[in-house]
């Protein structure tokens, strides 16, 4: 059976079932009041989720698998998925994949076999909040290493480690969220060579890998610049096909992998998601999914041009952003303060996320070269995503932004 793609460059949107039916509450996990455009969202929104596509996809793994695609999966993900995961860069080969159900699951999953109640881990000084939250949940407590523009500061990250013993440094390095920026190769092989002398173990959740809007391929992973030796790296299909699949995947060496299938929730039910696993299996071993993200790609730029022009010829002076290369996410700092941000974005009929919300606890004060961390500098800054939206909107609501918040009074 041959898949035809679904996806259609000129059409704007990923197929003729692509569209907002019962995007409605109690159907998916957040719907906007009317007359109200939410820029808090990190995901996709209706016009991009590629549902004729999938619907195939679903479709000939039951022809080509039959039975098979509704029985309780392997254990470490199906093979054909892993194979061709692997054959994307991952080290040590399929054994070195374990399918998850998305990041947050394989966070969870970390969170309870690689750590015990109590334990710390270190994070970014404005890390992914909900990530943050896994964590917590877990009884683990994070603390927010200081760092630049450029990401974590490697010595700020040996002060750490030289006086606490984490579970492992949680890092996302590829258009962050929130603010969006990609730490550079020489920092990125300093921070895998401060955590190699104290024999730590980086979690590095690379879920926006797949979102690459300009320039180049950008710096390798710090698992492949690690061989995958100290690095356990988290991956997903839900920025790059669709959340609700609840699809993703961890790589590590082989012998961690081994530990972390023996787990119980692997154990007893197999893969997490194994028909879903089938499925796009379809699309990567056809080459549909490489496809899908250059229409996705372009869809995507679109929708960020729209935001940032706005913003950047509308704002006036102590605002401060950057056009992102990747990902989903525009970080806006400010000389105002947060809750007249928020306040003000809310009365011109836009929802917003709060920067304050992505900073952690500082790393404890009585570590060496921690008194810099204190949240990065998340008062006074907003996360925009611009993935749910259409460009129109968008556009509509960064002029309703400019125009509230160059109202508000500067603070010295």
């Amino acid at each position: 059976m041959s898949l035809t793609p679904a996806v259609s460059p000129g059409r704007g949107r990923a197929g003729p079932g692509s569209h907002a039916l019962r995007w409605e509450a109690g159907v998916v996990q957040s719907v906007a009041p009317p007359g109200t455009t939410d820029l808090g969202p990190g995901y996709l929104g209706p016009g991009l989720l590629p549902v004729d596509l999938l619907a195939e996809a679903y479709t000939e793994a039951m022809t080509g698998y039959g039975a098979a695609a509704l029985a309780y999966g392997d254990d470490r993900g199906a093979l054909t998925l892993r194979a061709a995961l692997a054959a994307r860069g991952v080290a040590g080969g399929p054994r070195g994949v374990l399918v998850t159900a998305g990041t947050s699951q394989a966070l969870h999953l970390l969170a309870t076999a690689l750590a015990r109640p109590c334990d710390a881990v270190l994070v970014e000084d404005s890390c992914y909040d909900l990530g943050r939250l896994i964590l917590t949940d877990c009884g683990l407590r994070p603390y927010g290493v200081p760092g630049d523009a450029c990401g974590m500061d490697p010595q700020a990250l040996d002060a750490a480690l030289t006086r606490i013993r984490p579970a492992f440094v949680y890092l996302n390095p590829t258009f962050h969220n929130p603010t969006g920026r990609v730490v550079p190769l020489g920092r990125r092989r300093e921070l895998l060579a401060v955590a190699r002398r104290h024999a730590t173990t980086i979690v590095e959740d690379d879920a926006y890998a797949d979102l690459r809007l300009d320039g180049d391929a950008g710096p390798p992973a710090l698992a492949c610049l690690d061989g995958h030796r100290g690095v356990i790296r988290l991956g997903t299909f839900s920025k790059s096909l669709a959340p609700g699949l609840r699809l993703g995947w961890l790589t590590a060496e082989p012998a961690v992998a081994d530990r972390l299938a023996a787990h119980g929730v692997f154990q007893s039910g197999g893969c997490p998601n194994h028909t879903t696993s089938l499925a796009v299996a379809t699309l990567l071993e056809r080459g549909h999914y490489d496809r899908h993200l250059l229409w996705l790609r372009e869809r995507l730029r679109e929708r960020r041009d729209a935001l940032v022009d706005v913003l950047t010829a509308r704002l006036g002076d102590g605002f401060a952003l950057d056009r992102p290369a990747g990902g989903l996410f525009v970080w806006v700092r400010a000389d105002r303060g947060e809750a007249g941000l928020l306040a003000a974005a809310r009365r011109a009929g836009v929802l917003v996320a709060a920067g304050s919300r992505f900073a952690p606890a500082p790393v404890p004060a009585s570590v060496p070269g921690s008194a810099a961390g204190s949240g990065g500098g998340a008062a006074g800054a907003v996360r925009l995503a611009y993935g749910l939206n259409r460009p129109d909107e968008l556009a509509a609501a960064a002029e309703r932004l400019a125009e509230v918040w160059n109202a508000i009074p500067r603070e010295t």
